[in-house]
């Protein structure tokens, strides 16, 4: 049903404040029919792909969307569960978690609803629902630690194309990265340690992100200063040195040079070099997915273990965990106080 102003709206209506978590998206089904419809919403975003619309469309439509989708949704397959994608499933995990906590710390007039960049549920029905519940408050809070005008600024716009019909704008707080949040450092670091604990430490810790091309950095997109940064400061924490603990840049795509060093060379090389034992951990994903589970953990092992490495391990991601939870709990504490 469309929102109405006079079946929903009320001048004495208490205020309610709206909280809409944000990822990337994921693809309905792990087919080729959901993965082409997934992959051209994804790739027709001018700010993921900045090319020339017209030769970006020819390359998108007439070869990329007719060979790619056959290709991922199998991979998709390797990782999907009966709850669906691994994204999904820990994104809902995460939405009820933090509403709970919220609830419990800030009372009942706060709603939490999660939405998807790409694919659903959409940032429209995130909206229209938090609308509905009567929210004029709304904080968005996008689960990219480390800004990128691929993830972040497409949010906002996306965001921004829904409210431009809305009659009455909600105070709006956009959270647009949390890479240097203590508590998010704080969580990474306990994930590690508790990890190796169980199993030990390795000889090195590759700390991977999802890459940009160059070019995205040199027009002005601070992406890969926040990645360095959290990479500083979680080896900071750990008390580790720059040997130790290094930074890669994972999930390339076409021919143009993006942010180095590149993962998968840098796990070559490491094997060749007789490093023997490496963990890896993907701090730019709040949830694990398809570039975790099937990308680092099985791509990317193989290529360090076929280059003479012995030990190869991924650390999870955050996912839901306590830990993980508090922290952005406390980031949208922080927030809606306004501190």
């Amino acid at each position: 049903m469309p929102y109405s102003a006079q079946s929903n709206f009320d001048h004495n209506s208490r205020p309610k404040t709206g909280i809409l978590l944000t990822n990337l998206g994921t693809p309905d089904a792990p087919t080729t029919k959901a993965l082409r419809t997934y992959l051209k919403e994804f790739l027709s975003d001018p700010r993921v792909v900045e090319q020339p619309r017209w030769l970006w469309w020819l390359i998108l439509n007439g070869i990329i969307l007719n060979v790619r989708p056959a290709k991922s949704a199998a991979a998709y397959r390797s990782v999907w569960s009966e709850d669906g994608s691994p994204l999904m499933a820990i994104s809902r995990r995460q939405r009820d978690k933090i509403a709970v906590l919220l609830q419990q710390r800030l009372g009942d007039d706060i709603h939490v609803e999660l939405a998807m960049r790409y694919g659903n549920p959409s940032i429209r029905s995130g909206l229209e629902s938090l609308r509905e519940k009567g929210c004029r408050k709304l904080f968005v809070l996008p689960l990219y630690p480390q800004y990128s005008a691929t993830t972040t600024a497409s949010t906002f716009d996306a965001i921004s194309d829904v409210m431009n019909s809305w009659r009455r704008i909600p105070a709006l707080h956009f959270i647009d990265s949390y890479h240097d949040h203590p508590a998010y450092i704080d969580a990474l670091a306990a994930s590690v340690q508790t990890y190796w604990q169980q199993h030990g430490q390795p000889e090195r810790l590759l700390v991977s992100f999802h890459g940009i091309p160059e070019r995205y950095f040199r027009a002005g997109d601070p992406y890969p200063c926040h990645c360095r940064k959290t990479v500083r400061l979680l080896r900071e924490k750990l008390g580790l040195n720059e040997e130790q603990v290094q930074l890669s840049f994972q999930s390339r795509f076409g021919r143009e040079p993006w942010m180095q060093p590149y993962t998968d060379e840098t796990l070559k090389q490491w094997g060749k070099e007789g490093v023997n034992s490496v963990d890896v951990i993907c701090p730019g994903f709040a949830a694990d997915c398809l570039e975790t589970l099937e990308e680092i953990a099985v791509e990317n092992r193989d290529y360090f273990l076929e280059a003479g490495g012995h030990q190869f391990r991924y650390i999870p991601a955050l996912n839901d965990s306590d830990a993980h939870i508090e922290a952005l709990a406390r980031l949208l504490i922080t927030a809606i106080n306004g501190r």
